[in-house]
């Protein structure tokens, strides 16, 4: 689902354990609903909204790491490819085929990197290289130095393409979803409960229905912020991948 989905969902089961102290509250007898019950469902909620604030956090966490770790791995990517293409222009032009398959090469890696990584692309498959990738190797190791300015600048070329090979690499092997979907279960679970027993010994009115319902909102936005964070390459907050397209001018000079 996505998750927006999800969120909605949430927001039933939240909001739907309103109601749920509703109900069991019309049906107790009113001696049950004071005194130490009182105490002890108040004592409880505590704990469980202790432990629902502990797991929000650790999904907070998880799925803000998962957004800034991929955000950066694509700047460096970007900025690898750039200073690969500075690399070979001081080369020469004897690099300019290299160059140019260079900047045929990011289209097609944007496309793979955002959609490999898009929810509900399927199951995990094999890494393959594209062929434009590997004839910018094959591009590289052709050249033949005449100088040792040259066969520097190879050798700095060789060492930047591989680091962005294994940037790649890691976007690949990081693609799949960062929030567990047990401590989802569990929170939106906890969550429900809190409200309920909320419910219980608040006034069955319009007005208090109202608040509750505004707080079940409240808490549904916040499990939305956390699953759009937990996918980068899709959704509101998704990496724009414009200034990777951009990274180059077309044609090389």
């Amino acid at each position: 689902m996505s998750p927006l989905q999800t969120s909605l969902v949430a927001f039933a089961c939240i909001f739907g354990g309103t109601f749920l102290g509703i109900f069991v509250r019309n049906k107790m007898p009113h001696r049950h609903l004071s005194g130490d019950t009182k105490d002890i469902v108040r004592q409880g909620t505590g704990l469980i909204a202790t432990l629902a604030s502990l797991v929000l956090g650790l999904l907070i966490a998880s799925a803000n790491g998962k957004f800034e770790t991929e955000s950066s791995q694509i700047k460096q990517l970007t900025a690898n490819i750039v200073l690969l293409d500075n690399t070979l222009d001081l080369y020469g032009q004897d690099a300019a085929p290299a160059r140019a398959v260079l900047r045929r090469e990011i289209g097609v890696l944007a496309d793979r990197i955002w959609g490999e990584n898009r929810p509900g692309f399927g199951k995990p498959k094999p890494f393959e290289a594209s062929v434009l990738g590997l004839s910018i190797y094959t591009e590289i190791l052709k050249l033949a130095p005449k100088t040792d300015a040259q066969r520097f600048l190879q050798g700095r070329a060789i060492d930047t393409l591989i680091d962005i090979g294994k940037t790649r690499l890691l976007l690949f092997t990081n693609a799949g979803d960062s929030i567990p979907v047990p401590f989802l279960t569990v929170l939106v679970g906890w969550l429900a409960l809190i409200f309920a027993s909320i419910s219980l010994f608040a006034e069955s009115s319009a007005r208090t229905i109202a608040i509750l319902c505004v707080f079940s909102f409240a808490a549904s936005a916040a499990i939305f912020l956390i699953l759009e964070l937990g996918q980068p390459f899709a959704g509101l907050m998704m990496i724009s991948d414009q200034p990777l397209r951009d990274a180059l001018a077309t044609p090389p000079r």
